[in-house]
């Protein structure tokens, strides 16, 4: 199981919120590019970033930091989400030599452009599906709609996906735990790969995502928990490693 660390753009800034609510923002570095670097360094093999503003204005606002981060950093796989809405934008990212493109709202709003986005870009699409009591959130998680996370990963698993991001976003940035129960029942319903998003805190959520890995859960995603040190990146990839090696 990969551990994936967070960097979330706003304004040009490496920050965290809280349940996704932008009111609620804590800058963690002006320089998002120095940021990939320490995360490097300290074990990555994927960085997750996301355009914040890109998620609410619906198109890519932070587009520069993005390139800047995929080209000084080439051996160190990118997944970008946040505004992305149409193949131009995938194109782009992908040109620009980003490892994969998360679709998040487009695809709940407009789920045939996954299936054409895996046809023109094969292996470099992943869905992002972020929920609220199992229900699907979009628009920067402002909308919540009536439709079960659940049905959707299965809507998506003919499609050709590299994975789904699933997040709690009841718990994101709130460093309360991650909802292991949702996560495992996401890893269920699909023959998909999940990566687990949203309230990780400490070493103990790793090792109970790893308790529930063979499910299908392929990597977690952890953003304020390395930021504020109440997780250290490499012990977490390191334990992943060995319990991976224990199973075979």
């Amino acid at each position: 199981m990969l551990i994936i660390p967070a960097i979330d753009l706003k304004d040009g800034q490496c920050v965290r919120l809280k349940q996704g609510l932008m009111e609620e923002t804590t800058v963690f570095s002006e320089d998002p590019v120095t940021m990939a670097s320490q995360w490097a360094q300290e074990g990555a093999r994927r960085l997750h970033v996301v355009d914040l503003n890109g998620a609410f204005a619906g198109t890519p606002i932070n587009r520069t930091v993005v390139n800047d981060i995929s080209a000084n950093y080439p051996g160190l796989p990118v997944q970008i989400g946040g505004g992305i809405r149409n193949l131009d934008t995938i194109e782009s990212y992908v040109i620009a030599g980003v490892s994969w493109v998360i679709i998040g709202t487009a695809a709940v709003e407009t789920p045939e452009m996954v299936a054409e986005a895996c046809k023109e870009f094969p292996g470099k699409i992943i869905v992002g599906l972020d929920a609220k009591d199992g229900l699907v959130a979009t628009d920067g998680w402002a909308k919540v709609t009536d439709i079960k996370a659940t049905e959707l990963a299965k809507r998506f698993e003919q499609d050709g996906i590299e994975s789904i991001i699933y997040t709690d976003i009841a718990r994101d940035g709130m460093m309360n735990g991650v909802n292991v129960e949702q996560t495992l029942g996401m890893a269920n319903a699909s023959t998909v790969p999940i990566i687990a998003s949203g309230g990780i805190t400490n070493i103990e959520d790793i090792e109970a995502l790893l308790e529930v890995a063979d499910a299908g859960i392929m990597g977690a995603i952890t953003g304020r928990a390395i930021y504020e040190g109440t997780l250290d990146l490499a012990q977490a990839q390191s334990l992943s490693d060995e319990k991976t090696s224990s199973a075979r």
